[in-house]
Protein backbone atom coordinates (compact mmCIF):
# COMPACT_ATOMS: atom_id res chain seq x y z
CA UNK A 1 0.00 0.00 0.00
CA UNK A 2 3.17 2.10 0.40
CA UNK A 3 4.74 1.19 -3.21
CA UNK A 4 3.17 4.58 -4.88
CA UNK A 5 3.50 6.89 -1.87
CA UNK A 6 7.23 6.00 -1.16
CA UNK A 7 8.74 6.53 -5.02
CA UNK A 8 6.53 9.85 -5.75
CA UNK A 9 7.76 11.21 -2.46
CA UNK A 10 11.31 10.17 -3.24
CA UNK A 11 10.74 11.66 -6.82
CA UNK A 12 10.41 15.02 -5.46
CA UNK A 13 12.85 15.02 -2.59
CA UNK A 14 15.64 12.64 -3.41
CA UNK A 15 18.68 13.15 -1.66
CA UNK A 16 21.98 12.94 -3.78
CA UNK A 17 23.45 9.68 -4.00
CA UNK A 18 21.97 7.75 -1.04
CA UNK A 19 24.04 4.64 -1.03
CA UNK A 20 22.56 2.46 2.60
CA UNK A 21 25.06 1.15 4.35
CA UNK A 22 23.63 1.88 8.07
CA UNK A 23 20.39 2.27 9.63
CA UNK A 24 20.26 4.47 12.50
CA UNK A 25 17.50 3.65 15.75
CA UNK A 26 16.13 6.00 18.18
CA UNK A 27 15.13 3.42 20.46
CA UNK A 28 12.22 4.74 22.92
CA UNK A 29 9.18 4.69 20.96
CA UNK A 30 11.04 3.22 17.92
CA UNK A 31 12.55 -0.43 19.54
CA UNK A 32 10.32 -0.30 22.46
CA UNK A 33 7.17 0.74 23.54
CA UNK A 34 8.78 2.72 26.66
CA UNK A 35 7.36 6.06 26.05
CA UNK A 36 3.99 5.84 27.94
CA UNK A 37 6.11 4.69 30.78
CA UNK A 38 8.87 7.44 30.65
CA UNK A 39 6.15 10.13 30.49
CA UNK A 40 4.52 9.12 33.62
CA UNK A 41 8.10 8.65 35.36
CA UNK A 42 8.67 12.44 34.09
CA UNK A 43 5.14 13.36 35.45
CA UNK A 44 5.25 11.87 38.79
CA UNK A 45 9.20 12.84 39.53
CA UNK A 46 8.56 16.57 38.67
CA UNK A 47 5.70 16.52 40.49
CA UNK A 48 7.39 15.37 43.76
CA UNK A 49 9.87 18.29 43.26
CA UNK A 50 6.90 20.98 43.06
CA UNK A 51 7.23 21.41 39.34
CA UNK A 52 4.56 20.63 36.62
CA UNK A 53 5.32 18.87 33.60
CA UNK A 54 2.54 16.99 31.82
CA UNK A 55 2.79 13.43 29.82
CA UNK A 56 2.40 15.09 26.51
CA UNK A 57 5.59 17.77 27.28
CA UNK A 58 7.44 14.19 27.81
CA UNK A 59 7.15 13.47 24.58
CA UNK A 60 8.38 16.61 23.55
CA UNK A 61 10.64 16.52 25.12
CA UNK A 62 11.99 12.99 24.12
CA UNK A 63 15.49 12.74 22.54
CA UNK A 64 17.10 15.13 24.99
CA UNK A 65 19.32 14.42 28.48
CA UNK A 66 17.89 13.86 31.37
CA UNK A 67 20.00 17.35 32.88
CA UNK A 68 18.31 19.43 30.00
CA UNK A 69 14.97 18.19 30.36
CA UNK A 70 15.03 18.94 34.19
CA UNK A 71 16.69 22.20 33.31
CA UNK A 72 14.20 23.34 30.70
CA UNK A 73 11.40 22.61 33.22
CA UNK A 74 13.36 23.92 36.20
CA UNK A 75 13.87 27.59 34.34
CA UNK A 76 10.29 27.27 33.48
CA UNK A 77 8.94 26.25 36.83
CA UNK A 78 11.52 28.34 39.20
CA UNK A 79 12.86 30.58 37.42
CA UNK A 80 16.27 28.65 37.23
CA UNK A 81 18.65 25.72 36.15
CA UNK A 82 19.15 22.97 39.05
CA UNK A 83 22.18 22.36 40.69
CA UNK A 84 23.77 19.03 39.47
CA UNK A 85 22.96 17.97 42.87
CA UNK A 86 19.14 18.82 41.98
CA UNK A 87 19.93 17.13 38.41
CA UNK A 88 21.03 14.08 39.78
CA UNK A 89 18.23 13.47 42.88
CA UNK A 90 15.42 14.35 40.18
CA UNK A 91 16.82 12.11 37.66
CA UNK A 92 17.22 8.99 40.33
CA UNK A 93 13.49 9.50 41.13
CA UNK A 94 12.28 9.37 37.38
CA UNK A 95 14.65 6.31 36.86
CA UNK A 96 13.31 4.76 40.33
CA UNK A 97 9.50 5.61 39.20
CA UNK A 98 10.16 4.28 35.17
CA UNK A 99 11.90 0.88 36.60
CA UNK A 100 8.75 0.09 39.22
CA UNK A 101 6.45 0.43 36.39
CA UNK A 102 5.46 -2.27 34.25
CA UNK A 103 8.24 -3.49 31.76
CA UNK A 104 7.64 -2.14 28.24
CA UNK A 105 7.64 -4.50 25.40
CA UNK A 106 9.42 -4.79 22.00
CA UNK A 107 7.89 -2.62 19.32
CA UNK A 108 5.59 -4.64 17.41
CA UNK A 109 7.62 -5.07 13.96
CA UNK A 110 10.72 -4.00 15.27
CA UNK A 111 12.61 -7.44 15.50
CA UNK A 112 11.34 -8.22 12.05
CA UNK A 113 12.65 -5.03 10.85
CA UNK A 114 15.99 -5.53 12.46
CA UNK A 115 16.16 -9.15 10.91
CA UNK A 116 15.93 -7.18 7.19
CA UNK A 117 18.28 -4.71 7.78
CA UNK A 118 20.98 -7.62 9.37
CA UNK A 119 20.03 -9.52 6.05
CA UNK A 120 20.04 -6.29 3.73
CA UNK A 121 23.96 -6.50 4.91
CA UNK A 122 23.32 -3.40 6.66
CA UNK A 123 25.05 -1.93 10.36
CA UNK A 124 21.93 -1.43 12.64
CA UNK A 125 22.68 1.10 15.20
CA UNK A 126 21.37 2.70 18.35
CA UNK A 127 20.91 6.30 19.09
CA UNK A 128 19.44 7.78 21.72
CA UNK A 129 19.15 9.93 24.70
CA UNK A 130 18.01 7.60 27.58
CA UNK A 131 20.21 6.64 30.43
CA UNK A 132 17.84 3.82 31.46
CA UNK A 133 20.16 0.79 31.95
CA UNK A 134 17.38 -1.04 32.31
CA UNK A 135 16.19 -0.96 28.64
CA UNK A 136 19.84 -0.88 27.50
CA UNK A 137 20.31 -4.69 28.79
CA UNK A 138 17.42 -5.60 27.08
CA UNK A 139 18.39 -4.85 23.82
CA UNK A 140 20.56 -8.43 23.25
CA UNK A 141 17.54 -10.03 25.07
CA UNK A 142 14.77 -8.72 22.98
CA UNK A 143 17.22 -8.29 19.92
CA UNK A 144 19.62 -10.98 19.98
CA UNK A 145 22.57 -11.30 17.69
CA UNK A 146 21.61 -7.43 16.10
CA UNK A 147 23.40 -4.82 17.79
CA UNK A 148 26.78 -4.32 18.78
CA UNK A 149 27.50 -2.53 22.22
CA UNK A 150 30.46 -0.93 20.11
CA UNK A 151 27.96 0.55 17.31
CA UNK A 152 25.66 2.47 20.01
CA UNK A 153 25.05 6.00 21.05
CA UNK A 154 23.68 6.48 24.51
CA UNK A 155 23.45 9.70 27.03
CA UNK A 156 26.90 8.77 28.42
CA UNK A 157 28.33 9.00 25.29
CA UNK A 158 27.43 12.83 24.50
CA UNK A 159 27.79 16.22 25.78
CA UNK A 160 24.83 17.85 23.95
CA UNK A 161 22.10 15.12 22.90
CA UNK A 162 19.05 15.38 20.70
CA UNK A 163 17.96 17.72 19.56
CA UNK A 164 21.72 19.06 18.77
CA UNK A 165 23.42 16.57 15.62
CA UNK A 166 25.94 15.18 18.13
CA UNK A 167 24.42 11.97 18.93
CA UNK A 168 23.87 11.06 15.17
CA UNK A 169 27.04 12.67 14.01
CA UNK A 170 28.96 10.56 16.74
CA UNK A 171 26.87 7.27 15.13
CA UNK A 172 28.42 8.01 11.63
CA UNK A 173 31.96 8.46 12.97
CA UNK A 174 31.41 4.69 14.44
CA UNK A 175 29.49 2.97 11.80
CA UNK A 176 32.98 4.69 9.44
CA UNK A 177 29.58 5.74 7.19
CA UNK A 178 28.85 8.98 5.55
CA UNK A 179 25.46 10.80 5.68
CA UNK A 180 24.18 9.97 2.65
CA UNK A 181 24.97 6.37 3.35
CA UNK A 182 22.49 6.21 6.68
CA UNK A 183 18.67 6.68 7.53
CA UNK A 184 17.51 7.40 10.84
CA UNK A 185 14.72 6.11 12.60
CA UNK A 186 12.84 8.20 15.06
CA UNK A 187 9.83 8.87 16.61
CA UNK A 188 10.39 12.29 18.56
CA UNK A 189 10.22 15.72 17.06
CA UNK A 190 13.60 16.87 18.58
CA UNK A 191 15.42 13.52 17.43
CA UNK A 192 13.61 14.02 13.69
CA UNK A 193 15.86 17.69 13.89
CA UNK A 194 18.64 15.79 15.38
CA UNK A 195 18.99 13.31 12.21
CA UNK A 196 18.11 16.39 9.71
CA UNK A 197 20.75 18.93 11.28
CA UNK A 198 22.99 15.63 10.97
CA UNK A 199 22.49 15.71 7.01
CA UNK A 200 20.88 11.96 7.24
CA UNK A 201 17.90 10.92 5.41
CA UNK A 202 15.07 10.56 8.31
CA UNK A 203 12.54 8.61 8.80
CA UNK A 204 9.51 9.46 11.87
CA UNK A 205 6.96 6.57 13.48
CA UNK A 206 4.26 8.83 15.12
CA UNK A 207 3.97 5.72 18.04
CA UNK A 208 3.25 8.38 20.33
CA UNK A 209 -0.18 11.04 20.74
CA UNK A 210 1.49 13.56 19.08
CA UNK A 211 0.21 15.36 15.30
CA UNK A 212 2.02 14.45 12.47
CA UNK A 213 2.97 17.97 11.57
CA UNK A 214 4.89 17.61 15.09
CA UNK A 215 7.41 15.26 13.11
CA UNK A 216 6.80 16.57 9.65
CA UNK A 217 7.59 20.59 10.21
CA UNK A 218 11.07 19.15 11.80
CA UNK A 219 12.30 17.98 8.40
CA UNK A 220 10.98 13.93 8.77
CA UNK A 221 11.22 12.73 5.04
CA UNK A 222 9.12 9.99 5.62
CA UNK A 223 5.96 9.21 8.03
CA UNK A 224 4.32 5.95 9.04
CA UNK A 225 2.01 5.31 11.59
CA UNK A 226 3.69 2.91 13.31
CA UNK A 227 6.60 0.81 12.90
CA UNK A 228 4.20 -2.28 11.41
CA UNK A 229 3.48 -0.25 8.80
CA UNK A 230 7.45 0.98 8.15
CA UNK A 231 8.50 -2.52 8.01
CA UNK A 232 6.04 -3.56 5.49
CA UNK A 233 7.07 -0.51 3.35
CA UNK A 234 11.04 -1.33 3.78
CA UNK A 235 11.91 -3.55 1.13
CA UNK A 236 10.38 -0.81 -1.51
CA UNK A 237 12.03 2.11 0.75
CA UNK A 238 15.20 0.01 0.66
CA UNK A 239 14.97 -0.55 -3.15
CA UNK A 240 14.57 3.31 -3.66
CA UNK A 241 17.48 4.12 -1.41
CA UNK A 242 19.88 1.11 -1.35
Amino acid sequence: MYEPFISQYLDKHRYEAIRLKAVLFDMDGVLFDSMKNHATAWHEAMKRYGMSMTREEAYMHEGRTGASTINIVSLRERGHEATEAEIKEIYHTKSEIFTALAKPERMEGAYELLLKVKQAGLIPMVVTGSGQKSLLDKLNHYFPDIFRPELMVTAFDVKYGKPNPEPYLMALKKADVRANEALVVENAPLGVRAGVAAGIFTVALNTGPLPDDALLSEGANLLFPSMPAFNEAWEQLYSELG
